[in-house]
């Protein structure tokens, strides 16, 4: 029963992370540079034992989904599948002395600042870099696109946290 209870779980943050980046975050833009990409959220909290392959089908579902709400041809489907092929590798390269628990999952409070905020950081940008030069189709205007880069690195980088911190347990769930 508990897997069947994880799944219900993993959709209904599925289906609040769309929700709330396309009824209220995608609306929030700082001066026409920086977005807050609510819904990599989704992405990046699933526990740590999630299997590569359903990393990668969750991804593109959510960037689809996402696409769909936007019309924006696949960009955001791109930039997930890469984040969700990536996510592995930076969890293999920020691996603890002693490795991960069974139970682990991607909390700032089991993990601690140093580890969450280069976990967190690594995988927005290189997600934003992606969107944005997928967006542009071109290298022309790279000094705006790198602005966008930063600024929307900024703002969904300090929105997921603020979500760690507000909404995400602070001691290790006993199973």
């Amino acid at each position: 029963m508990r897997g069947v209870g994880t799944i219900i779980v993993q959709l209904l943050r599925f289906a609040l992370y769309v929700g709330v980046h396309v009824l209220f975050v995608s609306k929030l833009v700082l001066f026409d540079l920086g977005w807050c990409f609510f819904y990599l959220g989704f992405l990046l909290f699933l526990p740590i034992s999630t299997p590569i392959v359903l990393q990668l089908v969750l991804s593109f579902v959510l960037g689809w989904s996402i696409d769909i709400f936007y019309d924006t041809g696949g960009v955001h489907a791109a930039a997930a599948v890469l984040l969700g092929y990536l996510r592995p590798w930076v969890l293999r390269l920020l691996t603890p002395r002693d490795g991960y628990d069974a139970s682990d999952s991607v909390n700032i409070h089991q993990m601690g600042w140093q580890w969450f905020t280069v976990y967190l950081s690594l995988l927005v940008v290189l997600h934003h870099a992606i969107f944005f030069l997928l967006e542009l189709g071109s290298f022309r205007v790279l000094g705006l696109t790198l602005g966008k880069i930063v600024v929307s690195t900024l703002f969904t980088s300090l929105t997921l946290l603020i979500i760690q911190l507000l909404f995400f347990p602070t001691k290790r769930s006993k199973r």
